[in-house]
Formats: C-alpha cells, sequence, structure tokens
C-alpha cells in the first residue's frame, strides 16, 4: 500500500523480546542454586500518548527482566503483553484482560512452572494499572507457593534517585521521564518526535479509577518526559538490576 497507509520501517515490530534458551540452558542456570526462580514480564497493550509506542510498558518490563536475567542465574520467560488496561479504554488502539482472567494466566503460568521443575516465580510488573498482580502474590504466598512482584516503588524510587530523574513519581505516572528514557536507551528508534514538547502535569487524579484517564489528559501523556536522556535510562535499569538482589536472596532462602 502507498500513500498514508505506508508503515515506515522504523516503527515496525520489535525483534529480539523473546528468549532464545533450550530447555538445556535452563536446566544448567538452575543446578547452582536452591530454588529456581523463572521471571515474567507482564507489559500492556495501551496508548502512551501519539509519541511512544502501546508497547511500552511490556518494551519496559522486558527491557527490565532482560537485565535481571543478565545478572542473576534466572529463567527468563516471554512477556505477557496485554493486561488490565481499563483507564485508558477511551484512545484507540488499547486492549485489555480482565482482571479475573490476567490472575488466571499468571496461576496457570506458575502451576505449569512448578510441574517442571521452577518453583519460584518473580513478576516484573511494567504497568501501574495490573492491582490484580499484587493480589495474585498474596494469594500464592499465602498457599506456601514462593512468589514476588519486582519492582516495588521504593525500588522505582531508589532507581529515579539514582538516575537523577528529576519528576516525582506522582507525576511521572503514564509515558513520561522513567518510561521515554528507557525506551532511548533500549528501543529510542520507536520514539517518534513530539515527545520533547508533550509534557501534561496533573498532580491530582483522585478519581481516576472512576473517570479513567481521559479526565486527566487529552493527550494521554501524564508526566514530563522532555527531561528524559537515554543515559537516564541506563541508570535506571542498573539500579532495579541491583535492587533486584534482595529479592534474589530473599527467593533462594531455605527459611
Amino acid at each position: 500500500m502507498g500513500g498514508s497507509h505506508e508503515r515506515s520501517a522504523a516503527y515496525g515490530p520489535v525483534h529480539g523480546l523473546l528468549p532464545a534458551d533450550t530447555t538445556e540452558d535452563v536446566r544448567m542456570r538452575g543446578a547452582g542454586v536452591s530454588q529456581q526462580i523463572a521471571v515474567l514480564p507482564v507489559g500492556s497493550f495501551e496508548q502512551h500518548g501519539p509519541y511512544l509506542p502501546l508497547a511500552t510498558d511490556t518494551l519496559v518490563a522486558c527491557a527490565v527482566a532482560r537485565e535481571i536475567a543478565d545478572a542473576y542465574p534466572v529463567h527468563l520467560l516471554p512477556p505477557v503483553p496485554i493486561s488490565c488496561s481499563h483507564e485508558h479504554a477511551a484512545w484507540p488502539g488499547t486492549v485489555s484482560l480482565s482482571a479475573v482472567t490476567l490472575h488466571a494466566v499468571i496461576r496457570d503460568i506458575a502451576d505449569s512452572l512448578r510441574r517442571s521443575g521452577v518453583d519460584t516465580l518473580v513478576l516484573v510488573n511494567g504497568h501501574g494499572g495490573n492491582y490484580v498482580l499484587g493480589n495474585a502474590v498474596q494469594e500464592a504466598s499465602a498457599r506456601g507457593e514462593r512468589m514476588a512482584l519486582y519492582p516495588a516503588p521504593e525500588d522505582w524510587e531508589t532507581a529515579r534517585e539514582r538516575a537523577g530523574v528529576a519528576t516525582s513519581l506522582l507525576t511521572d505516572m503514564h509515558a513520561g521521564e522513567i518510561e521515554a528514557s528507557i525506551l532511548l536507551h533500549t528501543h529510542p528508534e520507536l520514539l517518534r518526535p513530539g515527545y520533547e514538547t508533550s509534557d501534561h502535569v496533573a498532580d491530582g487524579r483522585r478519581h481516576l479509577l472512576t473517570l479513567g484517564m481521559s479526565a486527566y489528559t487529552d493527550s494521554g501523556v501524564i508526566g514530563r518526559p522532555s527531561l528524559a536522556s537515554a543515559e537516564k535510562g541506563k541508570q535506571l535499569l542498573a539500579s532495579l538490576v541491583d535492587s533486584f538482589g534482595t529479592y534474589f536472596s530473599l527467593l533462594t532462602s531455605d527459611s
């Protein structure tokens, strides 16, 4: 097709997101640890303004999980690319699962991993609206299973400070400085020109769950992507890798 239907190659599919492990890789990696740990990136497919891709949260979750897998003996899983994005439904392209479905997917994955000898699951969440993931971890832990949700807000705050991100976590809600920085570091070709001038601050979002994002932003952006840089993205990921060490120690302990 020609004309307005052409899609630039610069904004085509992102390759390299799926792990290339064989079953022997998994076996050998788990041989030296007391608990085999799988890391599951959970993203979303939702609007991120006119300049960041719908898959931004998935790309961020994959970047964090990939860096963790490079630093620790864990089993990297392919991402869950669609989750609970109902607050973004006013924008075209957004796709959601129900919380019940996402909860069931996580439980099925954890059950399947245990049958194949991987007894611990870490959910690397890239989307703040996936509240149900916290419930899934709580319930699994109550059943005596090993599961964790990463990063916690404290891990993001530590990363923000280390990377010199100026925007607070409250202000940097969506398509802002943190997400744009990570993409500038990992997939700079996916940011469209214009993110540098699309800042929008809306700190008072008391009725977000009732009204959705469209009550607080016309563009879909809530944050300050103009402040993003590739170096900040690099430092954000480095900090999150370091913070994961505490989780790894906790999950591999015998207590």
